[in-house]
């Protein structure tokens, strides 16, 4: 990356704030529109499957998006970006709290993330090439991923306090203040930055990647409604199938590919990969079905669903920090283990609540699968770019933050799907505990994968598999472009983004 002029500490400090602050909203966001969807369901009628697109549609173009944003970043202008970015992202903001149907409700969330593609990666790389000290830039990275545990913590009560006093149109009120401040700040304290050697484009890439997401991400949402049989659904499967097949090929030819099929024959690489996409389709399928539970079964209000949620979110904010600790004394395969096993034996639990569960059940249930959501985090990175050179690691670290939005959009399209084919028509809250028993079953099974994940990814063998992959790819130095001789990459895990 191109060197800046040193920046006094107070600038470097605004700096970190101001990213910080992109990473709070979009997680914020998130959230809170959980918070609200049983309010949003009621106002636009909408049913489980409207509501699906609602998160699904804004998480379908961020996982699309991201890794192109962090590479058109480093080209044209990382500050560049980044603004453009909050100035999307708060616009959409402001038309989803106009929406007048569902309909627009999903377009104005779509136009929301792809602001929100251009925060996260972005920020990241602003940070970097602000904190150039090591040690600085640690601490920096765990402000910044303290920022997604902040948001987390508070936004179920903010989301059910603004619900419950404002209306759901209220949840997307916060954004706009905090992205004007930004875009402000942005410009007047940010400095422009892009990369040496920028990665060139790749469209048609970029292509298949959205036809392959896009078509199976309709298909499992609206599979129900149509029939899984019905000649578009099958049609869409066989569309995102033959993407799928294209994307590896062509990608296989290109000297810069958006992403390297080589990657997946390291296995820390590849089971990073599989586990983010598990955790965090866990995770996603957990908040849209506990919000509906909470709100639409046991009749909470906003505000008292928050706050049985605060816990789970708690956890998992928490968790993080524990992860990242001891990530740096005993390696990824105890915390991945302990995700896992918390995953699952959530997941147990909460297929055991029923509409008339006490307080202290509904507790341990949500706390305990908050446990494992949070301890799973960090690992992702770290067995991510684990072995791979450091010409690399950027890339390996775009595709497990890019993993985790493509579990999130497909955990809620299958939970809701299985939950909408087994209401049958009936109404949620009568039918949603028998309907949801296999999708909380379904959550501890994708709390198993995990588990056995970390079994296999931090094995002897699979560290090998990773030296074996470093080896195939040109480890010149990245800003000389001399030869370098070949070597994995070596990053205490407090060097690694916490958030998402």
């Amino acid at each position: 990356m191109i060197p800046l002029p040193e920046l006094s500490r107070r600038r470097r400090l605004l700096v970190l704030v101001i990213c910080s602050s992109s990473l709070f909203i979009v997680g914020l966001d998130g959230t809170i529109v959980n918070i609200a969807l049983p309010a949003i369901g009621r106002d636009l009628h909408a049913s489980v499957a409207g509501l699906q697109w609602t998160v699904d549609g804004y998480a379908l173009v961020l996982a699309s998006l991201l890794m192109l944003s962090g590479a058109t970043a480093d080209r044209i202008g990382r500050r560049r970006v980044f603004q453009v970015g909050l100035a999307t992202f708060t616009a959409g903001s402001a038309l989803c709290s106009l929406a007048p149907g569902l309909g627009w409700l999903v377009a104005f969330r779509m136009l929301q993330a792809i602001g929100g593609s251009m925060l996260n990666p972005v920020a990241m790389s602003i940070i970097t090439n602000t904190f150039t000290d090591k040690t600085e830039r640690a601490r920096a990275i765990g402000v910044w991923g303290g920022a997604y545990g902040l948001s987390m913590a508070l936004g179920p009560v903010v989301g059910g306090l603004l619900v419950d006093s404002i209306g759901w149109r209220g949840t997307f009120y916060v954004n706009i203040p905090i992205g004007l401040a930004a875009i402000a700040l942005t410009a007047r304290f940010v400095p422009e930055s892009r990369a040496r050697r920028p990665r060139r484009p790749d469209p048609v890439g970029q292509a298949l990647i959205v036809a392959m997401l896009g078509s199976l991400t309709y298909a499992i949402i609206e599979g129900p409604a149509l029939g899984w049989r019905a000649p578009v659904i099958v049609t869409l499967f066989a569309v995102s199938a033959a993407a799928l097949a294209v994307f590896v090929a062509y990608e296989a030819h290109r000297t810069e590919p958006v992403l390297d099929p080589r990657f997946f024959r390291s296995a820390p690489f590849a089971g990073s990969v599989l586990t983010a996409i598990s955790a965090t389709a866990a995770i996603g399928g957990f908040l849209f079905l506990a919000t509906l539970y909470l709100q639409d079964v046991r009749a909470l209000s906003a505000v008292s669903a928050g706050l049985h949620l605060l816990p789970m979110a708690t956890m998992v904010a928490l968790g993080a920090v524990v992860s990242s600790r001891v990530l740096a004394r005993r390696g990824a395969r105890l915390p991945m283990l302990a995700a896992g096993l918390g995953l699952a034996t959530g997941g147990v639990l909460l297929s055991q609540l029923t509409a008339t569960s006490g307080p202290a059940p509904v507790a341990v249930a949500f706390v305990v699968f908050g446990i494992g959501g949070g301890l799973v985090n960090a690992p992702i990175t770290y067995t991510a770019v684990s072995g791979m050179p450091v010409s690399q690691a950027g890339v390996a670290s775009g595709t497990a933050s890019t993993s985790r939005q493509i579990g999130q959009c497909l955990g809620i399209a299958v939970t809701g799907s299985i939950l909408a084919g087994n209401l049958g028509g009936r109404p949620l809250r009568s039918g949603f505990v028998a309907a949801s028993h296999a999708d909380w079953l379904l959550l501890a099974a994708m709390g198993g994968v995990v588990f056995v994940l970390a079994l296999v990814t931090t094995s002897q063998w699979a560290l090998g598999t990773a030296a074996r992959t470093a080896a195939t790819f040109d480890t010149g130095d990245p800003v000389t472009g001399e030869p370098r001789a070949p070597g994995p990459l070596r990053l205490l895990p407090r060097d690694l983004p916490q958030g998402p």
